[in-house]
C-alpha cells in the first residue's frame, strides 16, 4: 500500500463554522497558514503557504472549539477536493495545539 500521511503545522489564518454533512457528520473547512525555515541543497530557504483543511467526524467536533490565530499540529491525508479539482486538501486525522 502507497503512503500518504502528512504531519503539518500553522495557524488557522480562515476558520468556516461548523456544519454538517447530508448524512449528518459533522465537517469542519479551515486553512492553516505555515511559515517556517527550511534546508534545501545546503542553502536555507522560507518557506510560506496557506493549506487548506478538512476535519469530519469527531476530530471536527474537537477543532470547533479552536479560534483563528491558534498554533495547531494537523495529522492526516492528502487528496483533491473533488473528483476533478486539482486542488489539495489535507484530511485531517488528527491534531493537537502547538507548544509555543
Amino acid at each position: 500500500m502507497s503512503r500518504n500521511e502528512l504531519t503539518f503545522s500553522g495557524v488557522i489564518a480562515q476558520l468556516e463554522p461548523l456544519r454538517y454533512t447530508p448524512a449528518g457528520i459533522p465537517l469542519l473547512s479551515f486553512e492553516l497558514e505555515h511559515q517556517s525555515q527550511q534546508i534545501e541543497a545546503g542553502e536555507t530557504r522560507t518557506v510560506s503557504l496557506n493549506l487548506p483543511v478538512l476535519a469530519l467526524g469527531e476530530i471536527a467536533m474537537q477543532l470547533a472549539d479552536v479560534s483563528r490565530d491558534q498554533a495547531v499540529v494537523v495529522r492526516g491525508f492528502l487528496t483533491r477536493r473533488t473528483v476533478k479539482s486539482s486542488v489539495v486538501v489535507l484530511h485531517a486525522t488528527a491534531w493537537k495545539k502547538e507548544l509555543e
